[in-house]
């Protein structure tokens, strides 16, 4: 029987034009990459401009700290962003993962206790409950950074991404004030650039540590070239504004903390090249800036500084595009030619031969001085411990000036601290407490100590120096298994060497490190802690330490995980975000995360008491004139809502004494002196109320402010009044 023939292949039929769905979808398809490249974007990007933006709205919000209504909405803010993200990565964690940095935030949350709970023998309970909230809101914000480095240990370089951003930010607007005086601060008497913290020290540790954070941006070998490029002019600008502010503390810890950094990251060369070619053309702008004189000078007409600062805005411009040039040509000649070690070696011995030949010859300028290099030693050493020493000008000479003024406020805070050995004078006590020891002649306000150590000795004694001490030994060792910044770690009771690779995550922590120490050291001389946006800068670098955890044990487990065969590895932004829709939390973590949200709201409530009693009481004063029954209602709220002020009973009084009641406003007023016995104000505001009516206790009262504040003049001055009424001379008894 015949077999059938075999099929005729058929030829392929050309392709249909598509419809009008296919080519929609084709569209759709062909943007898919788009989409995808905006994502990864948004995803390497966001977390970085999150910080920047944190730290910026810290900086421009709080200022420096001293003023309640910025402090406390700040502090809100941070309590309440903390918390939520805490809450996160309680919820994104793996589990299993080990709880690093758990020691250094308890002790946190212990030292943030001590300070609250300082209100029961403070001299003034109202300041201390202010400053238990500001370390509320700083421990949120250091478990918080612990926090996300054990939910995303990777995205350390949003971190240094976000500093260098808020730096240049910082920097560049301390800069315009000065080419811009007429439009940012036409009332500016001083030479030093001071804003946008109020404060020169704070900008000028703002620039330092933004110095260290563009050494990681420029040096490192890893992420965009432009990056790196552009290091060099955000380098400049920060050099410029940290000499610009004349801050010696400022100038010594950029020093100190660029050394560190060179001695523990193994991109030296990198980081000198950024240096010396920043340093090169940032000098060059310093040296316009203080040989002018109307940049250099202070209480300058306006006019002036308007010419000159437009003279340094083109110096500024300048020096950005050449620092951006000079940039792309080191980057390019770095990325085509590759150094042999023999030469990296030769120019490293040229690096640390050109530092000890600088050294040398500053020991030689000293030798060859009149007094004589042991002879100058020692009489810089007696100007910077004199507490008689008078304050430096606000012009580039301070910067060659040993003298100050911190020695003392120094042994003003070990006399309190004598004088309270084992628990202080309360949280921020020391500037009340002070009134009693400062010397005659003395009018400056002085709210810190100007060093950590002596204000909290001052301020929590023993006590909280042990609490400070253990938390700092805490974060040493957690911090130490995420750096290994010598190559060594404790086994079996022996400091053993190591060898771990430096990868571009192990370089960031160690920039980090540096950053901490620099921020630490300008701490022991200045009260930069107390100032927000530095503060909030260096805890966020000190809790992402302390909580990245071993990177020993990671680079094992990277190891073992290592497959065979290289393969593509396709990025996943968000793993732990499907895990978290996916169901995969367990019910301990979705608690702990609810617990932390509701302890951040009552944390926010808590520390915003003084501020609503503030608000409160400023009401009751404007009603006055309008409505007394809700002038009173007003002011008894105010005291109820922050009972530990004095301020507001000073307030209350004013009231009931302007509808009549001075019975009950004296007696408001005696309250106030119950609650602070130790403060001369209180005994001062009764004193100044009983003078016209009752003087013989007026004099008691007036006495009790001149033991407290003996240096006072208004003191002074009320108490010979009350002197001369009880003495019965014409015509003062009803002064």
């Amino acid at each position: 029987m015949p077999s059938a023939p075999a099929p005729i292949a058929a030829a392929p039929a050309p392709p249909a034009p598509p419809s009008g769905a296919q080519s929609l979808r084709s569209r759709s398809g062909a943007s898919t990459p788009l989409r995808a490249g905006l994502a990864g974007l948004a995803w390497q990007a966001g977390p970085t401009l999150l910080v920047a933006t944190v730290l910026c709205l810290t900086t421009f919000i709080a200022g420096g700290g001293l003023q309640l209504g910025p402090s406390t909405n700040t502090e809100i803010a941070l309590t309440l962003g903390a918390g939520l993200t805490i809450a996160a990565a309680i919820m994104l964690t793996p589990r299993g993962r080990p709880l690093s940095g758990a020691w250094a935030a308890i002790l946190m949350l212990l030292f943030t206790a001590l300070t609250a709970i300082s209100v029961g023998w403070s001299v003034t309970p109202d300041v201390s409950w202010q400053e238990a909230a500001r370390l509320l809101a700083y421990s949120a914000v250091f478990i918080a950074a612990v926090a996300v480095a054990r939910a995303a240990p990777r995205r350390f370089d949003a971190v240094l991404g976000g500093i260098v951003i808020a730096a240049v930010v910082i920097c560049v607007y301390a800069l315009l004030t000065k080419v811009f005086p007429a439009q940012l601060d036409p009332s500016d008497p001083y030479a030093r650039l001071r804003e946008p913290y109020g404060y020169w020290n704070a900008t000028g540790l703002a620039a330092a540590m933004g110095i260290i954070a563009c050494l990681w941006l420029g040096a490192k070998r890893s992420g965009h070239a432009l990056l790196g490029v552009l290091a060099y002019p955000a380098c400049g600008l920060a050099m410029v504004t940290l000499m610009m502010a004349y801050s010696r503390g400022s100038v010594a810890v950029a020093v100190v903390g660029v050394a560190v950094w060179l001695a523990i990251v193994p991109l030296r060369l990198r980081g000198a090249a950024l240096l010396l070619a920043a340093g090169a053309c940032a000098g060059g702008v310093v040296a316009f800036a203080f040989s002018n004189s109307v940049l250099s000078s202070e209480n300058v007409a306006l006019a002036a500084r308007q010419s000159a600062g437009g003279q340094l805005g083109a110096l500024l411009l300048a020096m950005v595009v050449v620092l951006l040039a000079l940039g792309i040509a080191i980057r390019f000649a770095a990325g085509r030619r590759t150094l042999s070690p023999a030469t990296r070696r030769r120019a490293g011995v040229v690096l640390l031969g050109a530092v000890v030949v600088a050294l040398i010859a500053g020991v030689g300028g000293l030798a060859a001085s009149h007094r004589g290099l042991t002879g100058t030693i020692s009489h810089d050493f007696s100007k910077l411990t004199n507490p008689n020493a008078t304050l430096p000008s606000n012009t580039p000479g301070r910067l060659e000036s040993v003298g100050s003024v911190r020695a003392r406020y120094w042994k003003q805070a070990i006399q309190v601290f004598e004088a309270h050995p084992a628990l202080g004078a309360g949280a921020g006590g020391y500037a009340t407490a002070r009134l009693r020891v400062r010397t005659e002649g003395e009018g400056l306000t002085v709210r810190h100590a100007h060093g950590y150590i002596v204000q909290t000795l001052a301020d929590l004694g023993l006590v909280g120096l042990a609490l400070t001490l253990a938390l700092m030994v805490a974060w040493m060792v957690a911090a130490g298994r995420a750096t290994h910044p010598f190559n060594r770690r404790w086994s079996k009771w022996r400091w053993r060497s190591i060898e771990l690779p430096y990868t571009p995550e192990r370089i960031g922590l160690l920039s980090m490190l540096s950053l901490v120490v620099a921020f630490a050291l300008h701490s022991l001389e200045d009260w930069t802690w107390y100032v927000p946006g530095t503060a909030v800068t260096a805890l966020i670098c000190a809790g992402w330490l302390a909580g990245r955890g071993s990177i020993e044990a990671t680079a094992a487990r990277r190891g073992r995980e290592q497959p065979t065969m290289a393969r593509p590895r396709r990025e996943r932004p968000t793993p732990a975000f499907r895990r978290l829709l996916g169901g995969r939390v367990s019910t301990l973590q979705a608690g702990a995360a609810l617990a932390v949200v509701a302890t951040a709201l009552l944390a926010a409530w808590t520390e915003w008491q003084p501020l609503r009693s503030n608000e409160s009481s400023q009401e009751a004063l404007a009603l006055l004139s309008s409505n007394r029954g809700a002038a009173l209602r007003v002011a008894r709220a105010a005291v109820s809502e922050d009972p530990l002020s004095a301020e507001a009973l000073f307030r209350l009084a004013v009231v009931e004494q302007s509808i009549g009641e001075p019975a009950k406003a004296r007696a408001t007023l005696q309250r106030a002196v119950e609650r602070q016995p130790a403060n001369p104000a209180a005994w001062l505001t009764l004193g100044e109320y009983d003078l016209g009516r009752h003087p013989h206790a007026a004099l008691g009262e007036l006495k009790a402010a001149l033991y407290l504040d003996p240096q006072s003049t208004t003191v002074q001055n009320e108490y010979v009044l009350a002197l001369r009424a009880n003495s019965g001379s014409t015509g003062t008894g009803s002064t």
